[in-house]
């Protein structure tokens, strides 16, 4: 597996830097078929660290975690502990789906946009319901069945994810609703 283990305006030691990589790659070659890269980027707010891990795998699903200490093994640490949770309770599904799928999950482009949240003075001479566009930036959009794009959500823990159907061929939504439970939204289908 490859290794990309940065620090946001903190020096990372080869220490750390070993440590990362033995216990994370125990956890990955535990739990995961094949991973084939990680990225973990250390930074710090306010008095404690946060550590950002996420492991990509040969059959194109990611798995991310996040956690927050005051020193910077503990951050990693509880990170580990949380991307190990991730992979054990999807274990059997991840192999079950890596032999259903003989290739990796198809990706498809498309642009992101990250919209301005707040007004300003200068907002009053633009057109309503104009937002400013802050970034914009290039996504990928993964091909997956729906089971395979709620499990997708929870590894990377969002709370919303766009896919292409694989059976439909069309996007779908899976987002995590207010009560706990997964919505998910086919724009073709036809309410009765």
């Amino acid at each position: 597996m490859r290794y990309n283990i940065s620090g946001k305006q903190i020096k990372i030691g080869q220490s750390l830097q070993s440590h990362v990589k033995t216990e994370l790659g125990t956890v990955a070659a535990k739990y995961a078929e094949r991973p084939t890269t990680a990225t973990i980027v250390f930074s710090k707010s306010a008095h404690e660290f946060v550590c950002e891990a996420s492991v990509h795998l040969s059959t194109g699903l990611t798995a991310q975690a996040k956690a927050h200490a005051t020193e910077i093994y503990a951050a990693f640490d509880a990170c580990c502990q949380k991307m190990e949770t991730q992979l054990r309770r999807y274990k059997r599904r991840l192999k079950a789906h890596h032999r259903r799928r003989s290739e990796p999950v198809e990706h498809f482009d498309a642009s992101a946009y990250i919209l301005n949240s707040e007004e300003t003075d200068d907002d009053s001479a633009r057109e309503p319901l104009q937002p400013v566009i802050v970034a914009e930036m290039n996504t990928k959009i993964p091909s997956l069945s729906v089971g395979e794009a709620v499990m997708q959500m929870e590894l990377t823990e969002s709370s919303v994810l766009v896919f292409r159907n694989e059976s439909k061929n069309e996007l779908n939504v899976v987002y995590r609703r207010d009560d706990g439970n997964i919505g998910w939204i086919d724009p073709t289908s036809n309410p009765k």
